[in-house]
């Protein structure tokens, strides 16, 4: 009994973590918009959690719209940003990305998109009278240190693409001015050449006409 006991919280482990939603990340071009179209019941719960990777200064606008095309979230420039809110009729509901006010940078925009509340771990948790036992108590705790667990990974992987997004356009920088200074270097090292050389250079008396 115990063995099944303890296979039965590790499925429903494994099941709490497949909960439904949707992870991507997006190329956003200069002047340009992303638009992603979900539908959705009535009463249900969805949250939107995004981010701006690289590109620009870090900022995007975003909006969220229901069925009736009423604007339920807007916000401007924003780094990051976390929304949730609960349907309250069934339909289309639209969120966008926008980079239209952004004329020559790219963006990379990452998004988390949950629908619903996450489904207990356990058969009937939500409905029990009696104190759970120590395995039960055990699989909400590996359950919650999971969570965090991915949360935490979630979190430090996107700060090592922005930081990396980052290093990486410093160094471009950082070579083009290289060069720069080389080119001017050599310019300048050339022009001292030419003019010393001017200075040391005899200038020989031009023939003249016969004298008298």
């Amino acid at each position: 009994m115990p063995g099944a006991v303890r296979t039965l919280c590790l499925a429903a482990l494994l099941g709490a973590l497949r909960a439904g939603g949707t992870e991507l990340t997006l190329e956003l071009p200069d002047s340009a918009q992303r638009c992603f179209h979900q539908e959705l019941e009535s009463g249900v719960k969805f949250t939107l959690d995004y981010q701006v990777i690289s590109g620009g200064h870090y900022d995007v606008d975003c909006y969220v719209e229901d069925p009736n095309g009423k604007t339920i979230y807007q916000e401007t420039k924003k780094q990051y940003d976390s929304f949730s809110h609960h349907t309250e009729g069934k339909g289309v509901y639209t969120f966008c990305f926008s980079n239209e006010f952004s004329t020559f940078s790219h963006k990379i925009v990452y998004f988390d998109f949950q629908v619903g509340d996450e489904p207990p771990i356990l058969p009937d948790m939500n409905n029990r009278v009696t104190a759970l036992t120590q395995l039960e108590s055990a699989c909400v705790t590996i359950h919650e240190m999971l969570k965090a667990v991915i949360d935490s990974q979630t979190h430090y992987r996107l700060r090592e693409a922005q930081d990396r997004s980052r290093a990486e356009e410093l160094n471009g920088r950082v070579s083009y001015w290289s060069v720069g200074e080389t080119l001017i270097l050599f310019v300048v090292s050339i022009g001292q050449v030419v003019l010393l050389k001017s200075f040391f250079t005899e200038k020989r008396p031009s023939s003249g006409g016969a004298g008298t």
